[in-house]
């Protein structure tokens, strides 16, 4: 993305399906979005703007692995999909929906952003005057705090249990901004979390031993299974939101219910199987750099 000309084309279509979101709700294709949300739409178009512009700046010696880079354009493709497309309408009267959509915000999508590690790659396609807002203090600090080794893992679950407390998830689904507020929250921890645990680097100037991060992967695997084993196994329906929101699949309750659990308890886990595989496999190569370095 060049200068204005290109940061106005992207307003300009914005602008173009939010106008066809309110005019022709019933009319749009399942991809194109359900509720429109501009903060969703820039955040997606101005990271794969600066993406695109990163590459084009930085020399070539300096760019990711292809494999990363399509991990990173997948993984913001995928937030899009589930917040932009009709698959949002489903996961607003589905619970199973809803948690495949989470799954991809809070796993599988983040996790695929934070293995991209384009960091560099944005940083170089964003504006300058950006650069020293993202630099300041209480930024880096913030930052720090929400990293820390204790922090990291008891945001991951704890947002994760959080939202799925009934009496507040009942006031979320029928509450659009506080929706939209679950959402954010899910995928910016997600990223946080997966990118201090995929670093390929060692520490410093990673935030954490491969070894921390392996212990880190066991500490959130547990809370997950047990959580998605109730969900799995409850007799009884503990979301009747749904009911209110109006169920859009022939499918009861409880079923509902299970499937949800079952997205919570297996991707959960396979994905923290796939994660502790990155860190061991990059802790064998960094160990090889520095013993060639040595050499």
């Amino acid at each position: 993305m060049k200068s204005w000309p290109g940061y106005a084309a992207l307003l300009l279509l914005g602008a173009v399906l939010d106008a066809g979101v309110r005019l022709f709700p019933a009319d749009l294709p399942v991809w194109l979005p359900w509720e429109f949300s501009w903060p969703i739409y820039l955040a997606t178009a101005l990271t794969l703007g600066w993406f695109v512009r990163g590459l084009k700046v930085l020399p070539k010696a300096q760019h990711p692995p292809l494999w990363r880079s399509i991990c990173f354009v997948a993984g913001v493709l995928s937030f899009w999909i589930v917040l932009q497309t009709r698959i949002d309408y489903y996961a607003q009267h589905m619970f199973f929906v809803h948690r495949a959509a989470h799954f991809v915000l809070h796993h599988f999508g983040a996790f695929f952003i934070a293995l991209g590690m384009s960091g560099p790659v944005l940083w170089a396609g964003m504006p300058g005057f950006l650069r020293p807002l993202i630099k300041v203090r209480p930024v880096q600090a913030t930052l720090s705090v929400l990293q820390n080794p204790v922090m990291a893992p008891f945001l991951f679950i704890g947002l994760l249990y959080f939202w799925l407390i009934p009496g507040i998830h009942t006031r979320v689904m029928l509450d659009a901004s506080l929706y939209e507020l679950m959402n954010w929250t899910m995928a910016i921890n997600g990223v946080m979390f997966w990118s201090l645990i995929l670093d390929s680097r060692a520490k410093p100037p990673a935030r954490l031993s491969h070894l921390m991060r392996a212990a880190l992967i066991l500490v959130i695997e547990l809370p997950q299974m047990v959580l998605g084993a109730i969900l799995s196994l409850t007799e009884h329906d503990i979301y009747p939101v749904y009911m209110i929101c109006g169920r859009v699949l022939d499918m009861t309750a409880l079923n509902d219910q299970h499937y949800g659990g079952l997205i919570i308890w297996l991707p959960g886990t396979l994905t923290s199987f796939a994660a502790m595989i990155v860190v061991l496999v990059t802790m064998r190569l960094n160990e090889e750099r520095a013993e060639s370095e040595a050499a």
